[in-house]
């Protein structure tokens, strides 16, 4: 479902007189439906970059990052828009969404957008938002006036709303309290049962032992340490 190969990200530095910096070089890795596989590595070994390779807001320069059977590197803008809304859920760490737009409509938006009916999205919607604790008088307000932890929330919601076929996680449990670190992992849990391929970044060491079927040091794509 998800499948990388020989992946390969250099940044240009136009403020330095268009310097190259050579971040990543043969990466290579595959998900299967139903795996979760957790990337690991030290600060900076190039995690957030490969995740925003494979998700398409970084562009590579070679090699091939299949999606669902689609090649991101290649595909045309709007064929990566398609993939991200059907195929391709995006959990980041920050809610990103339309100012004075309501919690359950930011929500219920992904299901929205696939063709779900107004209603059945919102009753999917309001299932995730008490399963995450979010309190109900907060359903109608922005979540731009939320705390960050009820914002976290509200995002990982949204990221389960529509069952995605590959998922990309990160840091989903960051800065959770125990009970609601329990939901998101039953959250996980579910999507794999039902088939999501799944790429994550857990420095939760615990949860990564229990929701991850395997680990890739994304470290040994470091060019710099093959040299």
């Amino acid at each position: 479902m998800i499948d990388l190969q020989n992946v390969s990200k250099t940044f240009t530095l136009h403020n330095q007189g268009g310097a190259t910096i050579r971040v990543m070089d043969g990466a290579t890795l595959s998900v299967a439906q139903g795996e979760c596989v957790a990337l690991t590595g030290a600060s900076g070994a190039g995690k957030s970059t490969l995740m925003r390779m494979i998700y398409g807001n970084y562009m590579a320069q070679g090699g091939a990052i299949r999606v669902g059977g689609v090649d991101l590197v290649q595909a045309e803008p709007r064929e990566i828009i398609r993939i991200r809304r059907e195929v391709l859920g995006y959990v980041s760490q920050f809610l990103r969404v339309v100012p004075r737009v309501p919690t359950l409509d930011v929500v219920a938006e992904p299901l929205r957008a696939v063709g779900v009916p107004r209603d059945e999205a919102q009753d999917r919607a309001r299932a995730l938002l008490s399963q995450l604790n979010i309190p109900e008088r907060l359903w109608s307000l922005s979540p731009t006036t939320f705390s960050g932890g009820e914002q976290q929330r509200v995002n990982i919601a949204r990221g389960f709303a529509h069952a995605y076929p590959a998922m990309l996680l990160d840091e989903p449990t960051a800065s959770l309290d125990a009970a609601n670190r329990e939901v998101v992992l039953g959250l996980i849990a579910e999507a794999k049962a039902r088939g999501a391929a799944i790429v994550g970044i857990f420095h939760d060491e615990a949860a990564r032992d229990r929701v991850c079927d395997r680990e890739i040091d994304v470290s040994r794509f470091s060019p710099a340490r093959a040299a």
